[in-house]
């Protein structure tokens, strides 16, 4: 019976011991704290963020403008929370745009984007909770194309508004603006403010998968939701490939 139980005893030790030495766990036990952080600043932009759509006492819908701005400062302090730790993607474009780049690995890429849609989930569904019965109507803060645009227009406009967010991504990740990343967090709040200020009116100015994800589960609203995979994965790997064969060569060359 003793040397049963020893023999067990030591089958665990070496299996503990090879888990520890595997590749897998050695990498989770450095990448954990970045993919947290892409958990917590998607859940903190969803959360607050769609808070800011709730409707004001009194008023049957959120100014866009006011909704525009709020995204925009939560972006801002994402960025400056959290950009030292994970990059602060919050997005799967940009984790895409950062692949391309090399700034971050496949596996990396992965966890990142498992995170930030799981926080765009738990996000979305906290603010549920904690917001007054009836106070979220059905869809708010859901992104989709305006009822008289076809579905492949919003896909456009989503291509061309991620593609634009990609290009500040990869101006900022440039080596030849090295020395120009103090103000980062505000180029990408007040970018992403623009951005949804110019985009809002038509498709919600999403340019974020898992910035849809979340009130579109939620909701069981998933009109055109294809649109906000496919427009801003599109643009942000056309922003990462066009910006590193076109403009990155210019250190390169001196320029």
């Amino acid at each position: 019976m003793t040397n049963g139980t020893h023999v067990v005893n030591v089958i665990g030790n070496i299996t503990n011991e090879k888990l520890k030495n595997s590749s897998v766990v050695q990498w989770w036990n450095v990448q954990w704290k970045p993919i947290l952080a892409e958990f917590v600043s998607t859940f903190l932009l969803i959360f607050l963020g769609c808070m800011s759509c709730i409707p004001l006492d009194g008023l049957a819908g959120q100014q866009s403008l006011y909704v525009s701005i709020g995204f925009g400062l939560i972006v801002l302090f994402n960025i400056t929370a959290f950009g030292h730790i994970s990059g602060a993607h919050m997005n799967p474009s940009v984790t895409l745009t950062a692949m391309i780049w090399g700034k971050t690995s496949i596996g990396l890429g992965i966890g990142y984007v498992i995170a930030q849609c799981l926080g765009s989930i738990v996000g979305y569904g906290l603010l549920i909770i904690v917001s007054p019965l009836g106070l979220i109507p059905g869809a708010i803060c859901a992104t989709q194309p305006r009822v008289d645009m076809h579905p492949y227009q919003a896909l456009i406009v989503e291509i061309i508004l991620s593609s634009a967010l990609g290009f500040i991504n990869c101006a900022v990740w440039d080596p030849i603006n090295k020395d120009k990343d103090e103000a980062n967090s505000l180029k990408f709040g007040f970018t992403i403010a623009a951005f949804s200020i110019a985009g809002g009116p038509l498709t919600g100015a999403s340019m974020n998968p898992a910035r849809t994800l979340g009130p579109s589960l939620w909701t069981n609203n998933w009109n055109a939701h294809w649109v906000y995979w496919v427009g801003p994965l599109i643009g942000g790997a056309f922003a990462g490939v066009f910006y590193k064969l076109i403009w990155f060569k210019r250190e390169k060359d001196g320029l």
